[in-house]
């Protein structure tokens, strides 16, 4: 017979504690005398007995007659109860399956058993491969108990093996904010489930939504690298929104080797910004990530060297931007200073591109947030990256979960 799953019986046990307390006889539930006739009372107490005594073998026999006794729904539910504990002691879950059916189906369960039923309902009906009265099963339980985490992950449980990985994924999500809003941890397993299951369906509102919860709950490097690269192959990015996740990449420490390095430093290069493409080699020289003396990382770093902008350029690019109509000169002086760490600077001028106009404003508000961040300017960078609208707002929202945890 097949193994109950990880859920646990536990349900049986507690209604045997309250029927062995006493004789079977006119029980009260909610407040009203259940009515039980004679030979109701006789036959229930005559099973309860067998059991107490673990007499198996004549408890197996005073079942029917008690099951026949039993005419009230109270009746059957109290037989049945007997049942469900004779089936736990005896490890018979067919026996445990029916008695649970029976009990529910009484109509005369209290409502505080009922979680507890239908949970155990479902467990079995799993274990017994039953998928569709698991699914019933956990349904009712998520209606009744619909904060109960361990209701929501055990239904999300039977969507998955079904292929219902929306609706998976939906309650892994509402799991999530059960527990938040409870005010207890989530564990990290369920951000990552979550996040697998809705990359592997392409469903990307909601592999966002897991990305940036998993990195704002747990911000290890591997868990900023997943998020990021994941966000790099939801949709196609232009070579500027590339440049700038990884960027963050760099910033949440999340370099996973020479490829990251240098695919960084190339991208930098090309875009002339060579004073942050030597630091980021040198940074990965330095951590012994990347070998200096291999032939293209040297030809990279050469070519980085010769696109630093030297001091006087800058300037010359400041003096162009103050006095150009449009914003695009501030937008490539901006990018320059940026480049050669002067953050406070590339910020004025990433305000006076937005200002002048003529320039990608999303690209520019994301630009002037991540300046304004490195520059220790909190509050103003949260304002410029929540401005930022398109494709870019994923990048963003990235990117203000990296200022957050920078405190």
């Amino acid at each position: 017979m097949n193994s109950v799953p990880r859920i646990a019986l536990g349900l049986a046990l507690a209604l045997g504690g309250s029927l062995a307390a006493a004789p079977i006889a006119a029980q009260t539930q909610g407040g009203q005398a259940a009515a039980l006739d004679k030979q109701e009372r006789a036959a229930l107490q005559a099973l309860k007995t067998a059991i107490e005594a673990k007499d198996y073998t004549a408890a197996a026999g005073a079942l029917p007659a008690a099951q026949a006794a039993a005419r009230s729904g109270y009746g059957r539910y109290l037989a049945s109860a007997l049942q469900l504990r004779l089936g736990l002691e005896t490890k018979n879950y067919g026996l445990q399956a029916s008695a649970i059916d029976a009990m529910v189906s009484s109509g005369a369960a209290p409502a505080a058993a009922l979680p507890e039923l239908y949970k155990n309902q479902g467990a079995l009906a799993v274990s017994a491969g039953q998928p569709d009265k698991a699914e019933q099963a956990f349904t009712r339980w998520t209606e009744i108990a619909p904060d109960d985490t361990d209701a929501l992950l055990a239904l999300a449980e039977v969507k998955a093996a079904r292929k219902n990985v929306a609706e998976e994924v939906a309650l892994i999500d509402r799991a999530i904010k059960a527990r938040k809003a409870a005010g207890q941890p989530v564990p990290e397993s369920w951000y990552k489930r979550g996040l697998k299951q809705a990359f592997d369906a392409k469903l990307a509102p909601a592999t966002i939504a897991f990305s940036h919860d998993l990195v704002a709950a747990y911000p290890t490097a591997d868990n900023w690298r997943d998020a990021l690269l994941i966000s790099r192959d939801l949709a196609p990015q232009d070579q500027a929104a590339t440049l700038d996740l990884l960027r963050l990449l760099r910033g949440a420490k999340a370099m996973g080797g020479d490829r990251d390095y240098y695919q960084l430093a190339d991208a930098l290069t090309k875009a002339g910004l060579g004073a942050e493409a030597t630091a980021v080699l040198d940074e990965g020289i330095a951590a012994k990530m990347v070998d200096p003396t291999q032939g293209q990382v040297k030809d990279l770093l050469a070519s980085a060297k010769r696109r630093v902008t030297s001091a006087a350029a800058l300037k010359t690019l400041e003096s162009k931007a103050a006095s150009a109509t449009s914003g695009a000169a501030a937008m490539e002086a901006a990018d320059a200073f940026f480049s050669n760490g002067d953050y406070a600077k590339a910020g004025a001028l990433y305000r006076s591109a937005i200002q002048k106009g003529s320039v990608d404003a999303d690209l520019a508000n994301s630009r002037l947030g991540m300046a304004l961040a490195l520059a220790g300017q909190k509050a103003e960078a949260e304002t410029a990256l929540r401005a930022v609208a398109g494709s870019r707002t994923n990048l963003a929202s990235l990117w203000l979960v990296w200022l957050e945890q920078r405190g």
